[in-house]
């Protein structure tokens, strides 16, 4: 599933492409043609992202229509430049006009919502290191409460906005912190070095479409190692490394379920 840095990406990608003028809306697939017919013509006022979720928005603030937008497991977005191609029966939205158009397919969320219906969304999700609104101390008061492992608090989207496996594999190991730590062994020193380095390396990760999270002097060039091979690109230190040396101390790392997803630390550098 992409993590938040990808959904903010795209919002920065759609108004791009699309802010301010009025997109031909389709549904080639039909299970968005009703709402596709309604916002069809209409003008792009808005896009936006709060952790995995996207919203675009449509007409002025007093009558705004949004399509939301949640890409799941297997949801994907693809744009090109016009003339767009006669689309393929997968096609569950397709924006375009004359220099642009995009496609959307097989997300878990595609639905048109009210102001209303976006702010519960909102309200249900933790702060987000990557929007300007965040406020980390709603995260910490809950996780400093909390008998659950940090890793799983991190990965929870109710207290914490748009962190995946990555991310959260990356940011432990970054601040030594063993994964299995109770929320509420987190000190409030450790919580502020969490959330300002997720800031940093989230906003890098928008920019440059990828993740990395190695350190400069721990980068290939600086080691003299072969760079990582993994679809997912970028340089790590534990995540997908299971049974590699560590890049710091040399030790394997390990790899666990957690809560139905795999968990990745070095128990060397990570210790309890």
């Amino acid at each position: 599933m992409p993590e938040g840095h990808t959904i903010h990406r795209l919002a920065q990608d759609y108004a791009a492409a699309f802010l301010g003028t009025t997109p031909r809306v389709t549904s080639p697939q039909g299970k968005f043609s009703d709402a596709a017919e309604l916002l069809n013509g209409s003008e792009l006022t808005r896009t936006e992202a709060h952790g995995k979720h996207l919203f675009l928005g449509f007409r002025d603030a007093e009558a705004a229509d949004w399509i939301h937008i949640h890409l799941g497991l297997f949801g994907k977005v693809d744009f090109g430049a016009a003339p767009a191609p006669p689309p393929t029966d997968t096609v569950r939205l397709r924006l375009a006009n004359s220099t642009s158009y995009v496609d959307l397919r097989g997300p878990t969320t595609c639905a048109l919502i009210t102001h209303t219906d976006k702010q519960a969304i909102h309200d249900r999700l933790g702060p987000d290191p990557l929007r300007a609104d965040a406020d980390p101390h709603t995260a910490y008061q809950r996780i400093s409460r909390s008998r659950t492992t940090i890793a799983a608090l991190l990965m929870d989207q109710k207290v914490i906005a748009g962190v995946g496996n990555v991310y959260r594999a990356e940011v432990l190991f970054r601040h030594r912190i063993d994964p299995y730590r109770a929320g509420r062994d987190i000190t409030p020193a450790q919580w502020d070095a969490i959330w300002t380095d997720l800031v940093e390396l989230m906003r890098e990760g928008v920019r440059n479409n990828r993740i990395d999270t190695v350190r400069p002097e721990h980068t290939p060039e600086a080691m003299g190692r072969p760079p990582r091979v993994d679809d997912h690109g970028g340089e790590v230190y534990v995540y997908r490394r299971a049974n590699l040396p560590c890049h710091i101390c040399g030790g394997e790392i390990r790899t666990a379920d957690l809560a139905a997803r795999n968990l990745f630390w070095c128990p060397d550098c990570q210790t309890p």
